[in-house]
């Protein structure tokens, strides 16, 4: 039986992805500082017949996070799939931007994923066989008023291809996954942040992308499981784009 972690798992792609991967009979932490949010999640996986534990954990604080994956190990017999999906948002124009607006965004996406990594992947090592997915995003490209959120993803691609090349040889595959506008409760309250409609605003979207609709959390959890699956051992290093063709750089929130 195969062991995960999934990290933000009470939001929208993180949902979608513990229930997939359960699905497939994967045993799965669910990872949130949302204690009410990964309960329910666990108890709708535990009820589906599937194996699922709730774990309220500040992906920025070692202990909790050190603490969290031991704890996964101990209870499934290890851990050898860690999806590090947790993020915020701090979106504001580089003369409004406070030092905390950068920090927290850096603490939570960039410093919680590699928290994340250095905790699961002895697990990983131990096993010889691992998969680390990291969520990226089409802001990696440059998005307006998001330089924070913008560095930190492209800040996990490049640690995606370091980490594949020392993590490799011992059967660990790492890989990075960007959505682009996917209806989520992230992209809701960074929406309304905004001052946008969003149903007006999925309709801009819809009309630029080629596919001619917004993504939906499954979208990128059926990525992410492929590429958690033994299908995908020969993949590594990769950034795989899940945006319906929306070309890098679009204003996602057209302000």
């Amino acid at each position: 039986m195969r062991v995960a972690v999934v990290t933000g798992a009470a939001g929208g792609i993180g949902s979608a992805t513990a229930i997939r991967l359960a699905r497939a009979g994967t045993a799965v932490t669910l990872a949130d500082i949302d204690e009410a949010g990964v309960q329910r999640l666990a108890a709708d996986i535990v009820d589906a017949g599937g194996r699922a534990r709730a774990a309220v954990c500040d992906v920025t604080d070692p202990a909790q996070v050190k603490a969290m994956v031991r704890t996964t190990a101990e209870e499934f017999g290890g851990v050898h799939i860690l999806v590090n999906n947790a993020a915020i948002t701090r979106d504001s124009a580089l003369l409004t931007m406070s030092v905390d607006d950068w920090d927290s965004v850096q603490s939570v996406n960039l410093r919680g994923a590699f928290l994340c990594t250095r905790a699961a992947h002895k697990y990983m090592v131990k096993a010889r066989w691992g998969r680390i997915l990291n969520l990226s995003s089409i802001s990696a490209a440059g998005n307006r008023e998001q330089a924070n959120y913008a560095a930190t993803k492209a800040g996990l691609e490049g640690m995606t291809k370091a980490l594949a090349i020392d993590l490799g040889p011992f059967g660990i595959t790492v890989n990075a996954v960007a959505p682009g506008f996917v209806v989520t409760p992230m992209t809701v309250a960074a929406a309304a942040r905004v001052g946008h409609d969003f149903e007006e605003l999925q309709a801009s979207v819809a009309s630029a992308t080629p596919v001619r609709r917004v993504g939906r959390p499954d979208d990128v959890a059926a990525v992410l499981a492929f590429l958690a699956s033994e299908d995908a051992s020969f993949i590594t290093g990769q950034t795989i784009h899940v945006n319906g063709g929306m070309p890098p750089g679009m204003r996602l929130f057209l302000n």
